[in-house]
């Protein structure tokens, strides 16, 4: 019934979706090269906030990076409604920072990791949060963080498969994959997408469980690092991404459609839209980060900073050696602006206050931080600026 599982050697289509993964994997381990380590620890941090941020906003929940950094500092809202919506980034960002770091690699696509990425993201959302409305019976049902779906339901115009065979669903989609080549994984990435969503295992949270799915599918198959999320791409063209997803649940039209039961050039068409919405993304981060142009915004926050007395002088030196070096030593302060001890602590002491620079301890080496605040300055682009 959701046969075809991958757009598969044999098929016409096969060649230029090769080619676009080839360009994915080569732009993205160009750009993951380029940049300092320490930077792209610091360009992770951001991207976790990015993913979530633009996730969201797929659902109709916008809760801004501010926000959201403002919740992992556990500093919420006194606005119920908005105060949910923190906790519920927070939540995303923690299943995300843990799948950075290789809770699933090489087992993304099990059930059992699948039910468990539902799981740590429900576990942490408020009460308000667990439910699912049925929107023809108009009942709300509470949603089990990790339990698959115990009734019907409908998606649009999709009405997946009853609840009682969503387990051996999810077991062909185990099998079709696991363990597949390093081109198959990267072509294979938005069929997961789509095919997961089609099965919709969990009453609720389908969509977030399936982006970080891709997320964690592409970090392993791209090598992505981290440092790039198709997620931004794929909530500024949403009308186009959820077109894609909808189509892809048609059936085969003719013997020139493959030969599963759903269409095969319908999947074709979204695995294109995802590639390229994918190496669009890569493009725009490598953008951001080209040397020259973030050391140009960058020293020109901090001459704006000085002009109004928020920063002192020499903050600009400082900045420029962890950009260059990826990270500072504290030690070196004071020969890298040409000044006392005391005032490369005062130097030091500014700039971790206003987010743009971070250490592990009071000791540990200065590192480039992009605090979602200076987002607009230092990332244009990034996400939205807050109104108001």
């Amino acid at each position: 019934m959701m046969e075809p599982l991958l757009v598969g050697e044999g098929s016409r289509h096969r060649g230029p979706l090769a080619d676009l993964a080839l360009d994915l994997v080569a732009r993205s381990a160009g750009f993951h090269r380029s940049l300092p380590e320490r930077v792209r620890s610091a360009l992770a941090d951001v991207v976790r906030s990015m993913n979530c941020y633009y996730s969201n906003l797929i659902e109709g929940h916008d809760t801004h990076p501010i926000d959201i950094e403002r919740a992992l500092r556990n500093d919420y809202s006194k606005e119920p409604r908005k105060r949910d919506l923190q906790l519920e980034a927070k939540a995303h960002i923690e299943v995300q920072r843990w799948l950075d770091a290789g809770a699933l690699a090489g087992r993304a696509v099990t059930s059992d990791a699948i039910r468990e990425l539902h799981r740590r993201f429900y576990d942490h959302l408020p009460e308000t949060l667990r439910w699912a409305e049925d929107p023809e019976a108009h009942e709300r049902s509470k949603v089990a963080p990790g339990e698959l779906r115990a009734r019907d339901v409908k998606v649009g115009d999709h009405v997946p498969i009853s609840p009682g065979a969503v387990p051996r669903f999810l077991g062909r989609f185990e099998e079709a994959y696991l363990r597949r080549g390093r081109m198959d994984a990267v072509i294979a990435v938005a069929a997961a997408h789509h095919r997961l969503l089609w099965i919709h295992p969990f009453l609720d949270g389908n969509g977030r469980v399936a982006r970080l799915l891709s997320h964690a599918m592409l970090l392993e198959a791209v090598d992505t690092g981290g440092i790039w999320s198709v997620a931004r791409g794929l909530a500024r063209n949403a009308p186009a991404y959820k077109a894609h997803l909808a189509r892809c649940d048609l059936p085969r039209r003719n013997d020139l459609d493959g030969r599963g039961a759903l269409s095969e050039e319908e999947l074709a068409a979204f695995t294109r839209f995802f590639l390229e919405t994918c190496i669009d993304q890569v493009s725009f981060m490598e953008s951001l980060l080209e040397p020259e142009r973030l050391r140009g915004r960058v020293m020109l926050w901090v001459a704006e900073e000085q002009a109004v007395g928020h920063l002192p002088a020499r903050a600009g030196d400082v900045l420029a050696a962890i950009l260059y070096r990826g990270e500072l030593p504290r030690a070196e302060v004071a020969g890298v602006v040409g000044a006392t001890d005391r005032h490369a602590r005062r130097i030091v002491a500014a700039l971790v206050q206003t987010g743009v620079v971070t250490s592990e301890g009071p000791r540990a080496a200065l590192r480039l931080a992009f605090p979602a605040k200076l987002a607009p300055r230092l990332m244009p682009g990034l996400f939205p600026e807050r109104a108001g």
